[in-house]
Order: structure tokens, then C-alpha cells, then sequence
């Protein structure tokens, strides 16, 4: 399926690991032009490299999502250098647990403010897009913790407002021709990503997780990074203000 991604431009934050480097792979095998960020230099600069062998445009910087100044800085120099942005993802995470407030810190400034600085950074660029090709995109990776609470943790609220500001842009922007999507995973794995932890730390916790999905398994970063990209291109061109859940059924929860 052709999505129409040939020639764009796309931004990713938090694009060298997990569902973040998926979606940019995703992105440049698509033809799209990618611009990622993360905070490790090394990995910024070996993902820069292997996302080039698709013969797309890339680049890439390593950026401090929650420094407000140099995350909007970046993304105007990033729209500078490929001439304009066509979509963005906002799929970095602080991934804090707990409900100290500390942890809700750490999330709201890495999760919230990063989509909020980089949306507001992207904005006028987005609207442009918008205005040259009918079509332009914002799309957030949250989480199906949103809808879920077992303990009083900060991260399953800080990912329903990312959730909730995303209905919200949608409805505002729509006449701009800017679509604002999440997409809200489950359990996902990945070698060195979270789940790889607990399974060699805390093995029986791990088992327990695979138990409560109906499919026995965990999701790959591709089978994220395939919802989001084609939520974010023209392929899904009249989907705007929806949150996808892609968890293999582990949440109960039914959507209307």
C-alpha cells in the first residue's frame, strides 16, 4: 500500500530506540525525509547512518527534550534544513513509575511539555504543510496505561492528558488541515527496552504480563511504528482525534 509518504519530511522525537526508530525506519523506507532526536549523541549519530541507506534525506541531534529552548530550536532548524515538516511524533517517555512527585515531574516534562514545546515549535511549519498539500500530521505514542490504574503511579495519568490535549488540537487545527492521532500500545519488546529488563531482573513478572495478553506475546516496535506512521500519512487522510490501541487485547476496555 502506497501511503504517500515519498518527499516528506517528518520529525521524530526520541527516534534511535524502540518504537521511536521504528517509526523513523518506517518513515525512510516509505521515502519520506527524517529529522530524529534523543539524548545520546552516539546512538543519534548511528541511527543518522543507517537511516541514510534508504537514500532518503536524514538527520539528526542530540537534544534535551525537557530544555523548552533547545528542543524549539531544533525543530525550527530541522524545518530550515528540509525545507518544511510535514509530520511530527512525539514518542518520547520519561517512563517514571512511581507516584512521588519527583516521578510526576519527570513525566509531565518529558512527555507533556516535550509534545507540547515541539507541537507549538512545529506549528506554523504544520500549517504551511497543511496549506501546500491538504494534508499534515501530529501523532503521539501514549500509552493503554492511560485507561488503567492499579496503583496511584503518575504515568498512566500523564499519558491520558497527552490523550485528551490531542482531541483537543484536533478539533482546533482541523481547518488548518493539521491531524492530530495517538496511538496507545500495550506491553512492547525490545532488547534493552523495558520489558527486556524485567525479564531478566524480574522474571515471574514478565511470564505474568505475557499470561494476561490473550495473544501470549508482546508487541514488536514495528507493529506500533506500522499504526503511527499510517495514521500520521495521507493514506488516513480523514482520521483525525483518535486514539488507536494496539495491545494485543490486554486491556478490557471498549471504545465508542
Amino acid at each position: 500500500m502506497d501511503l504517500g509518504l515519498k518527499g516528506r519530511n517528518a520529525v521524530v522525537l526520541g527516534g534511535t530506540r524502540g518504537i521511536g526508530r521504528a517509526i523513523a525506519d518506517t518513515l525512510a523506507k516509505e521515502g519520506a525525509n527524517v529529522a530524529i532526536c534523543a539524548r545520546n549523541a552516539e546512538q543519534v549519530t548511528g541511527a543518522v547512518a543507517e537511516l541514510k541507506a534508504s537514500g532518503v534525506k536524514v538527520t539528526g541531534a542530540s537534544v534535551d527534550i525537557t530544555d523548552a529552548a533547545a528542543l524549539k530550536a531544533w525543530v525550527a532548524g530541522v524545518a530550515q534544513e528540509l525545507g518544511s515538516i510535514d509530520m511530527l511524533f512525539s514518542n518520547a517517555g520519561a517512563m517514571a513509575q512511581g507516584g512521588d512527585p519527583a516521578s510526576w515531574e519527570q513525566n509531565f516534562r518529558l512527555d507533556v511539555l516535550g509534545a507540547v514545546n515541539a507541537f507549538e515549535a512545529a506549528r506554523p511549519h504544520l500549517e504551511a504543510s497543511g496549506d501546500k498539500t491538504g494534508d499534515a500530521a501530529f501523532l503521539i505514542i501514549s500509552s493503554v496505561s492511560a485507561a488503567q490504574a492499579d496503583l496511584a503511579s503518575s504515568y498512566g495519568p500523564i499519558k491520558a492528558a497527552l490523550i485528551h490535549m490531542a482531541k483537543g488540537l484536533a478539533r482546533q487545527y482541523a481547518k488548518k488541515k493539521i491531524r492530530v492521532n495517538v496511538v496507545s500500545p500495550g506491553t512492547v519488546y525490545f532488547k534493552g527496552g523495558v520489558w527486556n529488563m524485567v525479564e531478566q531482573h524480574q522474571p515471574q513478572r514478565f511470564q505474568d504480563a505475557l499470561t494476561r495478553n490473550p495473544t501470549g506475546r508482546m508487541a514488536t516496535p514495528q507493529e506500533i511504528a506500522n499504526a503511527a506512521v499510517f495514521l500520521a500519512s495521507p493514506a488516513s487522510s480523514f482520521t483525525t482525534g483518535s486514539n488507536l490501541i494496539v495491545d494485543g487485547a490486554i486491556s478490557n476496555r471498549v471504545n465508542f
